[in-house]
């Protein structure tokens, strides 16, 4: 079964995250594909600069701040979209952070809140979202998660471990979704010139610009499939890599990475 996707005449597009990186730069974009970008962040002062960023695109964009690890904020929020704007068509969940987590004094706080932002946050926005598309028997949702989530890597315990739990969340849902009438997408970028990219400090191939990141996500939109994913060629290398033997795989990870053994493996 092939499910109709959604275009800017079907409703408003709610994007979370917005304020900055990936989540900013698609909120742009889809105003300038002719979308009324709902977007969603913390931080409400950055989401009404951003709609003044978008004046005079074909869209527009209109700020519903909120934080996405409060549900009951999080459904609020889609109902005053709805009450406001029409009906939520698309649904992109991006909102995330990132902190390094190392063994063996393992930051617990970090940990927690990794995944209730990246995690939770998600599952917030889809209890949303979800129902209501499900009643109309339409309507597009969009997970950010990341290639980090393709196997573990140095200092990513907490980030890339909540980007694998997306990745497996979207799979299953998937089968529920076809059934439902609607699509599901899940968004594994590489590495993107965003603030949270910005405190790295070991080596990101394939860098892309944000702007372009943004592109090849609305072009995903438009096109379907279940996965985006960009740079290809990344994306295809550590699948590869994460089919190989552990012994293999720690040896290619921590060599690439320049991440020293620092005990038995």
């Amino acid at each position: 079964m092939t499910n109709r996707r959604v275009a800017p005449a079907d409703g408003v597009a709610w994007i979370t995250g917005a304020s900055s990186g990936i989540g900013r730069g698609v909120a742009l974009e889809m105003a300038r594909r002719g979308w009324t970008v709902a977007a969603s962040a913390r931080r409400e002062t950055e989401l009404e600069a951003l709609a003044l960023e978008a004046a005079g695109l074909p869209g527009r964009i209109v700020a519903h701040a909120v934080d996405v690890t409060d549900a009951e904020a999080v459904q609020a929020t889609a109902e005053a979209i709805e009450r406001t704007h029409g009906p939520i068509a698309l649904a992109f969940f991006n909102a995330g952070i990132a902190p390094y987590v190392t063994a063996p004094n393992i930051d617990v706080a970090a940990v927690k809140q990794a995944y209730d932002v990246n995690v939770m946050g998600v599952v917030h926005g889809l209890a949303a979202a979800m129902p209501r598309m499900a009643r109309r028997k339409f309507g597009q949702l969009a997970v950010n998660a990341s290639i980090a989530g393709y196997g573990g890597l140095p200092r990513s315990a907490a980030y890339g471990s909540s980007k694998a739990a997306l990745i497996n969340m979207c799979e299953a849902f998937h089968f529920d979704c076809v059934n439902l009438g609607l699509i599901l997408q899940l968004v594994n970028p590489g590495f993107v010139e965003t603030p949270l990219t910005g405190k790295n400090d070991f080596p990101m191939p394939f860098i892309m610009k944000n702007e372009d990141a943004a592109k090849r996500v609305c072009d995903g939109f438009e096109r379907g499939g279940f996965e985006i994913t960009f740079p290809r060629r990344f994306a295809y290398i550590l699948k590869a890599i994460n089919l190989l033997p552990y012994p293999l795989y720690f040896a290619i990870v921590g060599r690439t990475t320049g991440w020293r053994k620092t005990g038995p493996s």
